[in-house]
């Protein structure tokens, strides 16, 4: 058995780790109700940019854009993954690269090579692990996404499927159910499908009037599906981050409930150390008070 001395180290060890992870939790509490409120003041205008965008591709029939476009022999795929830029959010960036290596391989088997864009540092630094074709990369976004720093990784990938060197974009996140759920969604993102951007029949009436366009439809088309195709994927990002604090705040809760426990167990050992050392003492002065 350890000594007293050496188990009151451990003791007062895991008292300072169990300070810094009930900090964590706290902290990431906080954050976690700030980036819900970003993800959900999103959704509305990304719904309002796929309705306008429905209406306006169905009311020009005779125009398709580009992303509207289904193309196959590049014997490219383009795949976007979102991840965190910190660790020690439990098994968040762990289930969405496994999700994402399983696409990937469905890719391959399907006979095309893989271009990757990744969006945190845990996904950079495991794609360059496994040796995937990193064309493009954005990490340190923050606690708050900013669109413009999107932009510029993911223009890559829409161009070149517009260009017609993929032959498809997915979009890899995790996206947030609820503060103990996280589902990893592996979602196409070009071509557009027709799900996307049907309308309900109570949309349909209340986006039913016609457009002016300026300076023509082809032109103002192009320009809204690519703005709806950038808040498919700042939604994602503001997803993964409200998911990120949910699991740390989770994590760090687990860890902190973890680190209770092996403090009460330690000061049993401690104890149990300490009446023992009582015992033999007391055993040792009547055994010579009985010798003399």
């Amino acid at each position: 058995m350890a000594g007293s001395k050496e188990i009151r180290t451990k003791i007062k060890s895991v008292q300072n780790t169990r300070k810094i992870t009930k900090a964590m939790e706290m902290v990431a509490a906080s954050k976690m109700r700030k980036a819900q409120d970003r993800m959900r003041a999103a959704r509305p205008y990304a719904d309002k940019v796929r309705n306008i965008a429905a209406h306006m591709s169905a009311a020009n029939p005779e125009y398709r854009h580009p992303f509207l476009v289904r193309r196959e022999g590049t014997g490219q795929a383009g795949v976007i993954v979102v991840t965190t830029d910190k660790g020690l959010c439990g098994g968040l960036n762990t289930n969405i690269l496994r999700a994402a290596v399983a696409k990937f391989r469905e890719l391959e088997a399907a006979g095309l090579k893989v271009r990757v864009t990744a969006i945190g540092n845990k996904g950079l630094s495991f794609m360059n692990r496994i040796g995937a074709n990193v064309v493009s990369h954005v990490v340190g976004l923050g606690d708050t996404p900013h669109l413009e720093r999107l932009i510029g990784a993911v223009k890559l990938q829409l161009d070149a499927y517009e260009k017609g060197e993929v032959d498809a974009v997915y979009l890899a996140f995790t996206r947030f159910v609820n503060t103990m759920k996280q589902e990893a969604v592996v979602q196409q993102l070009l071509p557009l499908t027709t799900d996307k951007l049907e309308q309900s029949a109570e949309e349909k009436a209340a986006y039913s009037w016609d457009y002016i366009y300026e300076p023509d439809a082809k032109t103002v088309v192009d320009e809204l599906l690519v703005r709806y195709v950038e808040a498919l994927v700042y939604q994602a990002v503001a997803e993964n981050m409200a998911s990120e604090q949910s699991a740390r705040m989770v994590a760090m809760k687990a860890a902190s409930d973890n680190a209770k426990n092996v403090i009460d167990e330690l000061k049993l050992t401690y104890n149990k150390a300490r009446q023992a050392a009582i015992t033999k003492e007391l055993a040792e002065i009547v055994s010579g008070a009985a010798a003399v």
